[in-house]
């Protein structure tokens, strides 16, 4: 029992830690709080429920295009909502009041151009088959969502530690004056980090859609909250640190869920939220400075 309940919880854990992933990475180099983060989370979702309801694509193409779909949306809002408050260098409140506004009203439009009503992705996306050790039963479909986590996870840990556009993406983060005086384009690497980071929300939202088979246009809001505890408890702006911090709120509410009572598992976020607040500000890894990525 214990097992199959650690399983499930790498698997939620998984799809936690990417959602983050974007998260902070967009907090660590571009110093803004987005909140609407969680409509591009949403926005890939429903663009893989179109592509695999109403055109029939297979997953392993809905998936890609749904991200990319979702970084493209995150640009052009960046480029509106944000850019200029860089430019000012305004202070993370001014990001937070601007885009919680944007939020609201997406989430609004969203849902009135597709409903409120949960809707299903086809079942036949993913195969029912599952591979069965002993008493632990493990989905193939599991192993799936397990997996496209720990490519996209690896392919922006070596975009930023393994290419030259990380390491311009690092030295803006670090300091974007400097940066510019040594010829980096800080505006493009700005829209790139954008993508990056919607990317890596609406693949999220796909993920979290087949796990649990349902997609609404609020789905982002609920997100939210688990993306902030975990990249205040992996530390702000730590991509290991998120990655680390969302296994470990996934396997907590598994284990909630199925040793207490399913519904204090949409407490579990909050406490670990508080929880480290109180005892570690800086995160569980300690890195005070948000500019690490």
């Amino acid at each position: 029992m214990l097992a199959q309940q650690l399983v499930n919880g790498v698997l939620l854990g998984a799809t936690y830690a990417l959602f983050a992933l974007g998260f902070t990475l967009m907090f660590g180099v571009l110093r803004v709080v987005n909140l609407v983060y969680g409509v591009y989370f949403t926005a890939g979702a429903f663009v893989a429920l179109f592509l695999a309801r109403d055109l029939g694509l297979a997953l392993w193409l809905a998936l890609p295009v749904a991200a990319v779909a979702a970084g493209a949306v995150a640009v052009p809002v960046d480029a509106l909502l944000l850019s200029r408050l860089r430019r000012t260098k305004a202070g993370e409140l001014a990001s937070l009041m601007v885009t919680l506004g944007a939020a609201l009203a997406l989430y609004a439009a969203l849902a009135a151009l597709v409903g409120p009503d949960i809707q299903r992705l086809p079942p036949h996306l993913l195969p029912v088959s599952a591979i069965q050790v002993g008493s632990l039963r493990v989905g193939v479909a599991q192993l799936l969502i397990i997996g496209a986590c720990a490519v996209l996870a690896g392919a922006l840990l070596w975009l930023m530690r393994g290419t030259r556009v990380g390491l311009a993406i690092r030295a803006m983060a670090e300091t974007p004056e400097a940066a510019e005086l040594v010829g980096i384009n800080t505006g493009l690497l700005a829209a790139l980090v954008s993508f990056v980071s919607g990317a890596l929300a609406g693949a999220a939202g796909v993920l979290i859609g087949l796990a649990f088979n349902a997609v609404h246009p609020y789905m982002g809001e609920a997100m939210m909250l688990r993306g902030f505890a975990v990249i205040i408890a992996g530390g702000l702006g730590d991509i290991a640190g998120a990655l680390v911090a969302g296994l470990v709120l996934g396997i907590a509410e598994v284990l909630t869920a199925g040793y207490f009572a399913s519904g204090l598992k949409e407490a579990v976020a909050f406490a670990l939220l508080v929880l480290v607040l109180w005892t570690r500000p800086s995160g569980l890894f300690g890195h005070a400075a948000p500019e690490r990525v």
